[in-house]
C-alpha cells in the first residue's frame, strides 16, 4: 500500500476525518485507507493492501457504476443512499458516497464514505412530509367543523357587548379576540390542504433573498446584522417565487428570534452550487439532482436536543406563543418542489440548509410562462 507516498501531515489529516477515506487504483485495489476505513472494512491497512474493493462490496453495487463514471469524466460525484450491503460488512449498509478522480493520478479514485448523513435526513424528510399530510386532513376537518361555530360565537359576543357592563365587556372582547386567534390558526393550517400543482418557473434566488432581507430589516430583524455570501454564477432555481419568499421569510424570522438577545447576534445567508449531488427517492428507483444549496445560518443558542429530530413536525415549537406550524409549512413547500431541507444545530450555530432543483431547458415546456418567451 502506498501510504509512504503521503507526507506525515497529510496522513494525519486524513486519519483525523470522521469518515472512511480510501484510494483505489485502476483495478479497484486498495492503495490507501485512513483509520476510519480500516474500521469500516474491519481490516488493517496491511490486509486491505492485498484486496480489491470487490472483495468487500458486491460487484453489482451502484458504487462501482459511480467509480466508472468518475474515471470516464474525470470529475467528482456525490450520491446518497448507495447500497454497499455485504456479509463481509456486517449486513445491510446504506451510505453516502463521495467519489473523485485523483488530480495527479487519473487512474486512481478517492472515495469518502459517510455512514450517517443525507440518507438519514432523507428518511426524516419523508417523515416530515407524512406529518404534513396528516395535518392536511386535520386542516380540512378543522376548516369545516370549527370556522362556522366560531363565527357564531363571535357574533353572539358582539351582540352581548352592546348591553354589557364595562366589566362584562372585557369578557366579551376576550371571547372575540380568542375566536379570531383560533380562526387565524385554522387559516394557517388550511394551507396544508392546498393540493393544487405548483406553478414553477426560473427564479433568481438572490432576488428572492434580497426581497426577504429588505422585509426583515424593516421589521422583525431590525438592528440585526445579516451577512450575505452568494455565488453570483448560480443558475435559476426551478420554483414558485412567492412560495420561496414564504420559506426564507420564515427561516429568517426564526434566525432573528434566535439571535435577538445576543449582542454579537448575526445571520448569514449563503448560496452555492454543488455539482453531482443526487438523491435517491425512497420507495422508487428514481434519482433527483439537487445542485442548488441555500443556507440560513445564525449564531444563536441552537435547537434543543429533545426536539431537534422533530423540528419540522407540526406543532413542535420552543416559543411560548408559537403554533409550531411555520417550519412544518417550510418543509411542505420545499418537499412539494422536490427539494430537501436539513437542520444542523449546536450551541452557537444553527444552519437550515435547503437543496433545490435548478432550472433547465427541459423544464421550459412545463413551466406556465418561461421567462423571455410567450405562449401562443
Amino acid at each position: 500500500m502506498e501510504q509512504s507516498t503521503l507526507q506525515p501531515e497529510e496522513a494525519a489529516i486524513l486519519n483525523a476525518l470522521p469518515h472512511p477515506v480510501l484510494v483505489c487504483d485502476e483495478n479497484n485495489r486498495f492503495v490507501f485507507v485512513n483509520s476510519d476505513a480500516e474500521q469500516f472494512f474491519s481490516s488493517s491497512a496491511v490486509s486491505l493492501a492485498k484486496r480489491k474493493l470487490q472483495h468487500f462490496i458486491p460487484a453489482d453495487s451502484p458504487i462501482f457504476r459511480l467509480i466508472e463514471q468518475v474515471r470516464d469524466s474525470q470529475s467528482r460525484i456525490s450520491e446518497y443512499r448507495v447500497d454497499v450491503s455485504s456479509p463481509r460488512l456486517g449486513g445491510e449498509r446504506l451510505v453516502d458516497v463521495y467519489v473523485s478522480a485523483l488530480a495527479d493520478r487519473s487512474d486512481h479514485i478517492v472515495i469518502m464514505i459517510q455512514q450517517r448523513s443525507m440518507a438519514d435526513k432523507m428518511d426524516r424528510q419523508m417523515t416530515h412530509r407524512s406529518a404534513a399530510r396528516t395535518v392536511t386532513g386535520l386542516a380540512a376537518m378543522l376548516a369545516h367543523e370549527i370556522r362556522n361555530p366560531l363565527s357564531g360565537i363571535k357574533g353572539a359576543a358582539q351582540l352581548l357587548e352592546t348591553a354589557a357592563t364595562d366589566e362584562d365587556r372585557i369578557l366579551t372582547r376576550l371571547i372575540q379576540e380568542e375566536s379570531d386567534r383560533i380562526v387565524k390558526l385554522v387559516d394557517r393550517m388550511e394551507v396544508f390542504s392546498d393540493q393544487r400543482p405548483i406553478e414553477r418557473s426560473a427564479v433568481n434566488i438572490h432576488s428572492v433573498l434580497e426581497h426577504v432581507k429588505t422585509l426583515a430589516k424593516s421589521g422583525f430583524a431590525r438592528g440585526i446584522r445579516i451577512q450575505e455570501v452568494y455565488d453570483p454564477s448560480l443558475p435559476p432555481v426551478f420554483a414558485n417565487r412567492d412560495q420561496l419568499v414564504q420559506v426564507f421569510l420564515n427561516l429568517l424570522k426564526n434566525a432573528s428570534e434566535a439571535v435577538r438577545d445576543r449582542p454579537d447576534g448575526e445571520i448569514r445567508l449563503s448560496t452555492a452550487f454543488r455539482p453531482g449531488v443526487r438523491l435517491s427517492v425512497p420507495g422508487t428507483r428514481s434519482r433527483v439532482t439537487l445542485p442548488l444549496e441555500f443556507i440560513v445560518e445564525d449564531n444563536g443558542v441552537g435547537v434543543p436536543d429533545d426536539i431537534r429530530e422533530h423540528i419540522f413536525d407540526p406543532f413542535v415549537t420552543t416559543k411560548p406563543s408559537g403554533t409550531g406550524l411555520g417550519l412544518a409549512l417550510v418543509a411542505k413547500i420545499v418537499g412539494d418542489h422536490g427539494g430537501v431541507i436539513e437542520c444542523d444545530s449546536h450551541p452557537g450555530q444553527t444552519a437550515f440548509r435547503v437543496l433545490m432543483p435548478a432550472w433547465t431547458e427541459d423544464e421550459r415546456q412545463d413551466a406556465p410562462n418561461p421567462p423571455g418567451r410567450r405562449r401562443h
